[in-house]
């Protein structure tokens, strides 16, 4: 130590030589002096810095300062670390603004060492300054710089999830910010997260325009948060259902049957109209809106439209309220003239065509039934499309009316002459008439003689030859056919009528051609599973069975094959004949047969014949020989009794 003093002594003796000298020398000073302290170090460290025989003791010190016993030096020791905050990665600390730069805010967060935070995570802070408390996220303790790395937006962001579910845990309301418009709905910012509100959830009526919303603080209830995705979903309507609940309750609380009420049009469907009363909706029918018959609410409502409306009829508990608008109005029926009665004619326009009829609306709200039986004096209905449709205007004549049920019924065909008035005169039966084919069915033709007179031809009464099994094989609808009158019954307004009759009846002269027995040519023009049709000559068709229309070789007959066929079966009042094409090859080899049987007969006979010739000339002989030998032996015992 001595020498170190004596070091330093001769050290300040040289700078003060060396304090005169000119400034032109200084750097030559400098040299010197290093060189002069290099020198005394190295003096130093060969002369004093000996290695010692035993551990070098740090904590010496020959003035006695900081000499503290193993006690004192913890006790100091925890003293110092209490001055510091413990501060573990990933939590949410405060600090305190100690500086601030164009990049950097320098926080004390109570750490060995102060946090930098990038002054663009305090953009939502412009009044920031030095003194300020905020909390930020601890992301590291030390970074490789040794720096304590700091993060005010997760801080932000972990807090207001904490506090997003903390909001959907305890059904609790949270304030957000509509940032945007998006698809179906808007963007929210709460505290940072952002959030989806549908559009369905903005209000309880239905919103047209979004971007009234964007750029507004409301308040909001959170209903979903998926936690995987970090998806939030917010409502704003639910805050008001809650009040409007309360409202609700109240209203309804007060409501009576027949009270008039003010209302806005909120929205408009096919069936009705939604009126809003002031907190609690009630629906108005389309049949409660006018006394005339409208086809859509629309016709007569407006959305927004202020209105008054009739309370008809309300559910405490469903909280559904029916509404009307008509019955504010006296009805059209007690204003209808008195004048008009049963055979009074009326004009209106045609509101609705249905399937049984059409109605007249004579004055908005009154109306009358014209049934499709009285609109023409036709007995063949038709479709009431045929004659009205909706917006025709027309004259009907007022067929029945009751005022007190307030029901009316119409007819047109009253308007004209009734056809068949004199019916007998102009269509006698046996009379040949000209009709339009009208409609088809499966058992006849029904024909238009005039307008009103309809006739019905049987489908047995269209030929006399061929089988019909449609009357569309026949004729078709529009065409022009010549009829006679069969039957007329002018009570019942009905007319029968003939096409066949207009020629005299061929089957009486197809009973001498196709005799039973007698064989034809004929084509087969169908085949079915039951038998053949086939074209006979003069038009008529005969009916092959299956079991008849087998050729000879087996096979069976095929569609335009010719061939010959024997009548089995002719009936004159069905018109139906019988035909057989097996029974001719059949009856041939059964012919083959006798012939054969009778030839064989023949020969049998003269073979008899023959043999009995033979058997006769042989009893002859026999017997000549019987007579030869009874004389031989007449004359033997004659010779026989001479010998003896």
């Amino acid at each position: 130590m001595a020498k170190k003093q004596e070091a330093e002594k001769e050290l300040a003796a040289k700078n003060a030589e060396l304090q005169g000298a000119d400034t032109k020398v200084v750097k030559d000073t400098e040299k010197i002096e290093s060189e002069a302290d290099s020198k005394l170090i190295d003096d130093i460290k060969s002369s004093t810095w000996s290695t010692p025989e035993g551990d070098f003791d740090w904590d010496f010190d020959e003035k006695a300062f900081g000499n503290y016993s193993e006690a004192e030096r913890t006790k100091l020791e925890e003293q110092y670390a209490g001055t510091f905050n413990q501060i573990n990665q990933g939590e949410i600390i405060e600090g305190t603004v100690v500086s601030i730069n164009n990049k950097d805010v320098v926080l004390n967060v109570g750490f060995k060492s102060d946090g930098l935070v990038a002054l663009s995570e305090f953009r939502d802070l412009p009044d920031l300054k030095v003194g300020d408390k905020v909390d930020v996220f601890v992301e590291s303790q030390e970074d490789a710089n040794g720096q304590l790395v700091l993060s005010r937006k997760r801080a932000k962001t972990q807090k207001s999830w904490e506090a997003i579910n903390e909001a959907l845990e305890n059904d609790a309301i949270i304030d957000g910010f509509v940032k945007s418009r998006t698809k179906g709905g808007l963007i929210v910012d709460i505290k940072g997260v952002e959030a989806f509100l549908p559009g369905s959830q903005i209000d309880i009526k239905p919103i047209r325009d979004y971007d009234v919303y964007v750029g507004k603080t409301m308040e909001f209830k959170v209903v979903k948060i998926n936690h995987e995705f970090k998806n939030v979903v917010v409502s704003h309507k639910v805050l008001i259902e809650d009040d409007l609940e309360n409202q609700k309750s109240e209203i309804v609380a007060k409501l009576e049957k027949g009270q008039v009420l003010e209302g806005t049009v909120k929205n408009i469907t096919d069936f009705g109209v939604f009126i809003d009363l002031g907190g609690v909706d009630g629906l108005l029918h389309i049949t409660d809106i006018s006394w005339g018959r409208i086809e859509h609410p629309k016709e007569v409502l407006s959305l927004d439209q202020t209105i008054n409306v009739v309370v008809l009829d309300f559910d405490d508990e469903k909280k559904r309220i029916a509404l009307g608008l008509k019955q504010l109005s006296e009805h059209p029926w007690e204003s209808l003239d008195t004048a008009l009665e049963v055979g009074s004619k009326v004009k209106g326009k045609i509101v609705t065509v249905a399937d049984y009829g059409a109605f007249l609306e004579i004055t908005p709200g009154v109306e009358g039934l014209i049934h499709v039986s009285e609109m023409s004096w036709s007995q063949n209905l038709r479709s009431p499309q045929e004659f009205l449709k909706v917006g025709d205007e027309i004259e009907a004549q007022i067929l029945t009316l009751d005022r007190e049920e307030r029901k009316m019924s119409l007819g047109i065909k009253q308007l004209t002459p009734d056809p068949w008035k004199n019916i007998t005169e102009r269509y006698p039966v046996g009379s040949k008439q000209s009709a339009v084919v009208k409609n088809m069915t499966n058992f006849g033709v029904f024909v238009e003689l005039e307008d009103g007179i309809d006739g019905l031809i049987h489908i047995s009464d269209l030929s006399w030859s061929k089988k019909i099994n449609h009357p569309n094989e026949f004729t078709k609808v529009g065409e022009t056919l010549e009829v006679v009158v069969l039957e007329l019954d002018e009570e019942n307004r009905k007319l029968s009528l003939g096409h066949k009759q207009l020629e005299e009846n061929p089957w009486d002269t197809f009973e001498t051609i196709f005799t039973e027995g007698s064989v034809h040519e004929g084509t087969v023009i169908k085949v079915g599973d039951k038998g053949d049709i086939v074209a006979l000559q003069y038009g008529v068709e005969g009916f092959c069975p299956s079991k008849h229309s087998v050729k000879e070789d087996g096979t069976a007959l095929k569609v335009d094959e010719v061939n010959e066929f024997k009548i089995i079966e002719f009936n004159k009042e069905n018109k139906r004949l019988v035909i057989s094409h097996s029974r001719i090859w059949e009856d041939q080899k059964a012919e083959a047969r006798i012939e054969e049987f009778n030839a064989r007969k023949k020969e049998a006979k003269a073979a008899t014949s023959a043999v009995k010739k033979v058997k006769d000339s042989v009893e002859k002989s026999t017997l000549g020989d019987l007579d030869v030998l009874a004389q031989l032996k007449e004359q033997m015992e004659g010779d026989e009794k001479k010998s003896k």
